[in-house]
């Protein structure tokens, strides 16, 4: 019997998914427990399992596309068992498509030879709206292209290429050539970020705070600490993520969040730490990071960093923050303002070390210092308790000994 695979609800958050990576194609056997599928979330990228066994009749949307929560994604059943009934008319063509695509390739396999051969009940071209519209422009005959979209569709990016392999080179003519704009894919983490960062912009009321640091005594400190830790050495970003949590502890009023018109406490201190990936950005936590140890935290920071960029940390280990940190000193911005990671009430933008004329003792001396920004959401964090947070972390920051009195 069919059984209907579903897209999952992989978090609270989740309203659509994407299946960014087929690992079974129709015709395939299924066996309960096989990885059928990526679903790249709002939040991470996770392997789907099948529950069931049999062959896979249908799959019910291409790699990338985005569908929602509890749609139909694929239907498992017997062989040559007929599923027509299970789905919308409009995708009963693709099912043909699917059918036509596993006779050529039966066909190849009993011949030994290339599609290009082999005759198909069908004269039809399948070319995407765009590539169709610029290689009508171009003159450009369709019938003559490979196309490398699903089933041999051809797609603009084949007009493009053989436009590319025809041209001739640059500068050799006076022409004036009109490029056409380029609509660039939109992965769910990016589509989804850019709602919340929307969200969060527009309904909290946003205010900054800056205040430059005195960084000597915290490069003293980082020296120390390595000297003893091999081989993974402490960041000055690891040693701000444990700076702030203590801070957090002093002052907890920040370590809050507004949620239907309450402010909830947090009790617990965990930090997210923005991560820069292909698709956008991604905020792993760290848990109880007042409680643990410059290394520890410079251990699971890597690691969640790590499995971020490829795509494998777990949907529970981006969630639950109570305050965030964005730290852009490595790219050498010196300050800048962060959106607030909702529902946090608080995030601290990290800017670069720099060294630069500084008095000291009344003297002007060379110095290393950093700028950093608090964003707090006023309707939770007022100014005069965002300013105290900032004038303890200082304190820390430029007397590291206060830290552990």
């Amino acid at each position: 019997m069919a059984q209907e695979i579903h897209m999952p609800k992989l978090s609270d958050t989740m309203t659509e998914g994407t299946v960014s990576k087929w690992y079974k194609k129709v015709g395939d056997a299924i066996k309960e427990g096989d990885i059928i599928a990526d679903i790249e979330t709002d939040k991470a990228t996770q392997e789907f399992e099948s529950e069931h066994s049999g062959t896979l009749l249908y799959v019910g949307t291409k790699e990338g596309e985005a569908i929602g929560v509890n749609e139909l994604i694929a239907i498992i059943g017997d062989e040559k068992e007929d599923i027509t009934h299970l789905i919308s008319t409009q995708k009963k063509e693709e099912i043909q498509e699917n059918l036509q695509k596993t006779q050529i390739e039966e066909a190849e396999s009993e011949l030994g030879i290339k599609s290009e051969k082999i005759e198909v009940n069908s004269d039809r071209i399948f070319i995407s709206p765009l590539a169709k519209k610029m290689a009508l422009e171009k003159g450009i005959e369709v019938n003559k292209i490979s196309g490398s979209g699903d089933g041999g569709r051809i797609v603009a990016k084949d007009i493009e290429n053989l436009k590319q392999n025809n041209s001739t080179p640059i500068f050799a003519s006076t022409e004036i050539q009109n490029f056409e704009d380029t609509i660039l894919p939109m992965g769910s983490i990016k589509k989804v970020a850019a709602k919340r960062l929307s969200e969060s912009k527009f309904t909290a009321p946003h205010y900054y705070l800056t205040m430059g640091f005195d960084m000597d005594q915290i490069m003293q400190l980082r020296e120390e600490i390595n000297k003893t830790i091999v081989p993974n050495k402490v960041s000055f970003n690891d040693i701000l993520i444990k700076f702030v949590a203590m801070t957090i502890k002093k002052h907890p009023q920040v370590n809050v969040s507004w949620v239907e018109d309450k402010i909830i406490q947090h009790n617990n201190i965990n930090i997210g730490v923005a991560v820069a990936i292909d698709e956008g950005l991604l905020v792993p936590v760290i848990n109880y990071a007042d409680q643990k140890s410059f290394e520890t935290i410079s251990n699971e920071v890597k690691d969640k960093a790590k499995r971020s960029r490829e795509r494998k940390i777990k949907v529970e280990e981006l969630s639950g923050s109570t305050f965030s940190i964005s730290n852009l000193g490595s790219y050498g911005i010196e300050s800048f303002t962060s959106i607030i990671n909702q529902p946090n009430a608080c995030i601290l933008s990290v800017g670069a070390i720099v060294q630069k004329p500084v008095v000291k003792n009344n003297q002007i001396v060379v110095g290393n210092t950093m700028k950093v920004t608090l964003a707090c959401d006023h309707r939770t964090v007022d100014g005069a308790t965002g300013s105290a947070f900032l004038q303890t972390l200082k304190r820390y920051i430029e007397m590291p000994v206060l830290l552990f009195l």
